[in-house]
């Protein structure tokens, strides 16, 4: 396996990053008219993510930051690490804006160990479309591992790996297209639209993807010492996935129109060290 995709992943998110920034569909207008404002990813995970008030926390693949800073405002103190300097930008920008006192690291998510040193952190948060980006999810386990302190936590959503699976061309039907366990060579996209609203189009057009089972996140990370606390599969995820098959509820969250209890969308993990 080379680095290659690391590459090509990057000149993608650099080029994404201020697309991201300016969309409505990051709500940055409302992080900095409501101090209080949480991204509707956090939102949606409040009942779930517990009192995080002076936790030691880190975020990684934190992209343009908007649930990093949210993290904040629940009290953490938080560190966002990601590997394009350009969405580093814009997140720093964003908490210089906002006045969140965020520490953002430039580094790739499997070196986030050497970069921000050993079990330091109380709360580990890896947000919803990350995992895809990585080619293994045993040394992501590892890295999770490598950060936490002895009792500190795991906090993960995620896409579904059955959602990644469907193939989203195909709107008369559920199709499985692509891999469900993870996968030696990556799938290969070209598609110069991203997830959210613009009218921007990607020159950087080409990624590197993985999909990674259910058995296979979970079995990583007992592998590397980790004790799960939580696993809950939701209906809804917080982009339209399926274009033409999809609705959206009042939390912007969307689920499919027709018989939602087919498939989970995405899914809460929760894991502790130790």
């Amino acid at each position: 396996m080379t680095d290659d995709y690391r590459t090509l992943n990057r000149a993608n998110w650099d080029e994404r990053a201020p697309m991201h920034f300016a969309s409505p569909d990051y709500h940055v207008s409302r992080f900095l008219a409501q101090p209080d404002y949480l991204s509707e990813a956090v939102r949606f995970d409040l009942p779930l993510l517990g009192d995080l008030r002076g936790l030691r926390g880190v975020h990684l693949q934190c992209h343009i930051g908007t649930d990093t800073i949210s993290l904040a405002r629940l009290g953490a103190r938080m560190t966002g690490l990601d590997f394009s300097s350009a969405s580093l930008a814009q997140a720093r920008s964003l908490a210089r804006q906002t006045g969140a006192e965020v520490d953002f690291v430039e580094a790739d998510v499997y070196d986030a160990v050497s970069a921000l040193g050993a079990e330091r952190f109380d709360l580990v948060f890896t947000g919803i479309g990350a995992l895809c980006w990585l080619p293994s999810v045993d040394r992501w386990a590892r890295t999770v591992a490598g950060l936490l302190r002895p009792g500190g936590h795991l906090f993960l959503r995620e896409g579904h790996p059955m959602l990644w699976t469907l193939d989203e061309h195909i709107t008369d039907r559920l199709t499985i297209g692509y891999p469900y366990f993870e996968t030696s060579e990556p799938m290969v996209f070209s598609e110069n639209t991203t997830y959210v609203e613009t009218d921007g189009r990607l020159d950087q057009a080409t990624t590197h993807e993985w999909n990674h089972g259910l058995g296979e996140i979970v079995s990583a990370l007992l592998a590397n010492g980790l004790t799960l606390t939580g696993l809950t599969e939701h209906r809804s995820v917080p982009w339209n996935a399926l274009p033409g098959r999809m609705i959206c509820n009042e939390h912007n969250e969307w689920r499919l129109i027709d018989h939602p209890e087919r498939v989970p969308l995405s899914y809460t993990l929760r894991a502790r060290k130790g």
